[in-house]
């Protein structure tokens, strides 16, 4: 048991490495582009961006986070992901405000990270990311678009995801593709305290 809270804790820290260079670059891009073409709209974008930075740090340590907070970290997330891409993505989430459960953290952010970082965005075919609940899970959901010219992927931020997720839980991630859509269901936590 100590072994899989130790290697569940390094995915966590590990997840938390790959997140920042990549994703602090192409922040402070657009934030730069902002200042010189829209002043205000880069003062809304900092703010975001800090709020953002402030919860994926804050608790260093955490394994868990509650459903609320994992989807205020994502509103945050996909706000300057709205101001970069503008009408190229839709965000849509469909679950109750009184909803109460946990999820790993950074689990629906890093789901919807790697639906932009594999999908071609445009405004005539817009990315369109849907999160819901369906029987005990939180699902996020993407129509399929694939990129012609492909990223460099390490692949390992579902990976890390599915690995942490098992550890902690016993259960797998459930993965769904087909033609057209891509999604990743979670089941949630009851308690705070869930260890298999």
């Amino acid at each position: 048991m100590q072994l899989k809270a130790a290697i569940a804790e390094a995915s966590n820290l590990l997840l938390r490495q790959q997140i920042h260079p990549h994703f602090l670059f192409n922040s402070l891009t657009t934030l730069k582009s902002l200042y010189k073409k829209e002043p205000a709209k880069g003062e809304f974008y900092i703010t975001t961006l800090a709020n953002f930075l402030r919860a994926s740090i804050s608790n260093h340590t955490a394994k868990i986070s509650r459903l609320d907070v994992e989807l205020a970290l994502c509103r945050d997330y996909m706000e300057m992901q709205k101001i970069r891409f503008d009408t190229a993505i839709e965000y849509i989430v469909d679950i109750p405000e009184d909803r109460r459960g946990f999820l790993p953290f950074f689990s629906i952010q890093v789901l919807l990270e790697n639906a932009i970082k594999h999908n071609a965005l445009t405004d005539a075919n817009p990315l369109k990311l849907e999160v819901f609940e369906n029987d005990g899970h939180i699902t996020v959901r993407n129509n399929l678009q694939a990129k012609k010219n492909k990223e460099v992927s390490t692949g390992s931020g579902l990976a890390n995801l599915s690995e942490r997720y098992q550890l902690l839980s016993g259960h797998p991630i459930l993965i769904d593709q087909n033609a057209d859509r891509f999604s990743v269901s979670i089941k949630l936590y009851t308690d705070e305290n869930c260890n298999y």
